[in-house]
């Protein structure tokens, strides 16, 4: 395992390409620009498997307390995702109170977003059954069991050492890799 993550981190491994129509190579380079000229970037994405409120904010205040950094572990896929590139004009860390997002960052066909800054090209093997979910109703679960089918993300803790499940090893290819940033994760909206 990479020396950026050692047993007792928390990581949100996800499946990333191309999103809104926009291949990853152009999204990478955009997010830099973002931390670049913001001191910070929002990586969008959906699903309730890291909703923002319920299992990233919490996920990444446990680790904080630790003096643990948190960091986005991405596998590179194909993807076909072709929903309309509609850019977000609103965030909010608690879904109630709104600010606008500067210009500076944009955010597009997307319900949440990673607050990340440090994006870099990183290669590194993850072995998930040396992980295990680490909040929600799968926590404890390892993680080469959860991250399966159609679940492409997860909030886990590395434990390190292989998990007593029997069966082949399953490593993800990580090739991108950020460290999170308050408030780790928000909601996206356009304007009212």
């Amino acid at each position: 395992m990479s020396n950026i993550i050692r047993p007792g981190d928390g990581i949100i491994f996800m499946k990333v390409g191309t999103h809104a129509q926009e291949p990853l190579e152009a999204i990478i380079a955009r997010k830099k620009k973002e931390i670049a000229d913001t001191g910070f970037g929002l990586w969008g994405y959906g699903g309730p498997t890291c909703h923002p409120l319920s299992m990233v904010q919490p996920f990444a205040k446990s680790f904080e307390k630790r003096g643990r950094t948190i960091y986005l572990c991405m596998e590179e896929m194909e993807s076909k995702h072709f929903a309309d590139p509609v850019r977000a004009d609103q965030s909010s860390a608690d879904g109630v109170n709104w600010l606008d997002i500067t210009r500076s960052i944009n955010v597009v066909g997307s319900r949440y977003a990673l607050v990340i800054k440090q994006l870099r090209r990183e290669v590194l093997d993850l072995p998930l059954s040396e992980t295990r979910v680490a909040v929600g109703p799968s926590t404890g679960r390892v993680g080469d069991i959860y991250v399966s089918g159609r679940v492409d993300k997860a909030c886990l803790e590395i434990i390190g050492g292989p998990s007593a499940r029997h069966g082949p090893e399953e490593s993800k290819h990580i090739s991108l890799v950020a460290d999170l940033a308050p408030p780790y994760a928000v909601f996206l909206r356009n304007r009212p």
